[in-house]
């Protein structure tokens, strides 16, 4: 079998490994699929050579709540805040209208345009799994994209949608998809049905709960040994009393926030889940949620996630709390969007930092642009002045899916094309009717 090595050299190496150290100028070897080395100067002769002159390498990022399904609807929403009126658009009117194209199409959008934001790996919520055929159309268009993810089945919103296949596909679904070297895996998005938690653990897939506090709450059957676990992720969490956070805490739970979206829908106030998160010893990790009206950029998540908790934090000061939390760092802040979110997904072995012997998800940043340059402090400059065009190039398990600015081996105008006929489709399917100029 031949080996393949690639070799990023002269770069900024930001590795976010405490044991490795973060180099000036350095280089990062992959061998295969596998990071082999970081340090100054390496050599590698048989190496392709990418120069990393005026890039900072790092590791990719991790978007670790997305509803990828919704990639078709495209801020349709873009200023709605109230979540049954969105619940009522993207379920009963369009989601039911779902064909396995639908699926496929949508989610190959998202994956296609977070590889193309430096986002390697994501956590797929898709509460559209209408039948198997549908579930297997949204992990075929993650297997094509090349993108590492957690596909979480769950059942469709909309009243009367069928869900009689699960949670028994579940074990076809572990069979076909969650082999140890397999990019794409699958997992629940079960919500607090622990009939449902039961089946999957007994795959050892993860599970997926939607949580905000004020519109549901954990019964004393979730307080009993084994049932909360490291296998939970759940999501928002926002407006959650304290016996709740302690019940998370102590089982050691995943909790990924989207300050976007829970601004956006207002489920959040000035106790701020992600501090919450971390008071209570927790690792929170970012999330995107939803294209209705966002996209595919953990980018503004970190911008949001740095002003917000800033902004929460001292109106808790002003108010005149004691010991109230410091303001975040743009390090923490990286840190939700890489780290956080590989041990989210149950990969923290594997991507998450620049250490050798994990898997090479790496990203090289430009720092030349006019925006960005001079570069004095490269966690700053990644967190408060990076975008999408300033992500140069994209490795995924050693495989390039973004190389000078471009998707590789992607044709843009036909997905374009696909999917301007899926949401026509779709928009005729339901009546439902959106104007160009008035948002919803």
């Amino acid at each position: 079998m031949t080996t393949t090595r690639t070799l990023f050299k002269g770069g900024i190496i930001l590795t976010l490994d405490a044991d490795v150290p973060n180099l000036s100028v350095g280089d990062v070897l992959v061998q295969d699929d596998r990071i082999a080395a970081v340090g100054p100067d390496l050599h590698a002769d048989d190496a392709h050579v990418i120069d990393a002159t005026d890039h900072i390498v790092m590791p990719g990022l991790i978007d670790a709540h997305h509803h990828m399904w919704l990639g078709v609807m495209r801020r349709m929403m873009p200023d709605v805040d109230d979540l049954f009126a969105y619940i009522d658009v993207v379920a009963e009117k369009l989601g039911k209208h779902y064909r396995p194209l639908d699926m496929y199409l949508s989610t190959k959008l998202t994956a296609l345009a977070s590889l193309d934001a430096g986002i390697t790996t994501i956590i797929d919520a898709c509460h559209n799994s209408r039948s198997p055929e549908h579930t297997d159309a949204a992990l075929d268009a993650l297997s094509e994209s090349g993108i590492r993810a957690l596909h979480m089945v769950g059942a469709a919103m909309d009243k009367g949608a069928p869900s009689a296949h699960l949670p028994n596909d579940l074990a076809r679904l572990s069979q076909r998809w969650n082999s140890t070297d397999s990019l794409v895996q699958v997992g629940l998005f079960g919500q607090l049905n622990l009939d449902w938690w039961e089946v999957a653990r007994k795959l050892d897939m993860r599970i997926l709960t939607e949580f905000i506090g004020d519109l549901a709450n954990l019964g004393p059957e979730f307080a009993r040994p084994g049932v909360l676990g490291t296998d939970n992720i759940f999501n928002h969490c926002s407006r959650v009393p304290q016996d709740t956070w302690k019940l998370l805490a102590d089982a050691g739970v995943n909790v990924t926030v989207n300050p976007r979206s829970d601004a956006l829908f207002g489920f959040d106030d000035e106790t701020f889940a992600y501090q919450q998160a971390v008071d209570n010893g927790l690792t929170p990790a970012l999330g995107i949620d939803l294209d209705t009206a966002f996209g595919s950029d953990i980018f503004g998540e970190m911008h949001a996630l740095f002003g917000q908790q800033r902004s929460a934090m001292r109106y808790r000061r002003f108010r005149g709390e004691e010991n109230v939390p410091s303001p975040i760092t743009a390090e923490a802040v990286l840190k939700a969007a890489t780290v956080n979110g590989a041990r989210a997904a149950g990969l923290e072995e594997q991507i998450g930092t620049l250490t050798p012997g994990k898997q090479a998800d790496i990203i090289m940043i430009r720092t030349n642009g006019v925006a960005v340059f001079p570069v004095t402090n490269a966690i700053g400059t990644v967190v408060q002045a990076i975008e999408r065009s300033d992500v140069d190039t994209v490795m995924v398990a050693g495989q390039l899916r973004k190389r000078a600015g471009k998707l590789t081996g992607i044709d843009l105008a036909a997905l374009s094309a696909d999917i301007i006929h899926s949401r026509d489709y779709l928009l005729k399917a339901s009546g439902y009717h959106t104007d160009l100029f008035t948002a919803s």
